[in-house]
């Protein structure tokens, strides 16, 4: 996995860039939110997203990790692809984003082109409740830090071959009874004994 790209701006389109990192230019596909906020600058960094299907490898980049999340999130949705992500956070900042899911807002989910009815109501099916509990996570006592050492923890165990929901089951009650006071090194341990 390509987690980030720096290097200088080739070209830039509404829609793509190319990268060239070490003599070597690379096609990233962006929105327009990430369009915007990389203006003209010559040095860039993108965090990405590798998409492989069997005719092409595609590289997606965002301006901030917070659309990149949300991006992971709308290719989770059964029947929303990466184009299609991509289109919906060229219409809508990941905040407003969020912001339409969490309060069930289907309408502005579907003023974005290419999004009806059946998969905005399907966003909202899928996303509120996962997007919910991040933000009370963001908003809450142990605010970003512990938002970040619970993601970080879940990754480390996924990527152990811990099934994703006996992860995060425990993880949260390690979180729950520790604070923020857990070291993610421990809080892995802890999670791997008791998964």
């Amino acid at each position: 996995m390509i987690a980030y790209l720096k290097g200088k701006l080739a070209h830039k389109e509404p829609t793509f860039v190319l990268l060239e990192v070490n003599g070597i230019g690379y096609q990233v596909s962006i929105s327009l939110h990430t369009f915007s906020e990389i203006k003209d600058r010559e040095d860039l960094t993108l965090l990405t997203y590798l998409h492989v299907r069997e005719d092409a490898h595609i590289l997606y980049g965002f301006a901030s990790e917070a659309e990149k999340q949300m991006f992971q999130n709308l290719i989770s949705v059964n029947g929303v692809g990466p184009n299609t992500a991509l289109m919906v956070l060229s219409y809508l900042s990941p905040t407003d984003l969020k912001n339409a899911i969490v309060r069930e807002d289907v309408a502005t989910l579907q003023s974005v082109k290419g999004i009806g009815g059946k998969t905005a109501q399907r966003l909202v099916l899928e996303l509120k409740d996962k997007l919910r509990k991040d933000q009370v996570d963001d908003t809450g006592k142990t605010g970003l830090a512990h938002n970040t050492i619970r993601h970080e923890a879940l990754t480390a165990l996924i990527t152990l071959g811990i099934a994703k929901a006996a992860a995060e089951k425990s993880v949260d009650a390690i979180l729950k009874k520790s604070g923020n006071t857990i070291s993610l090194e421990e809080l892995v341990k802890q999670a791997l004994k008791n998964a």
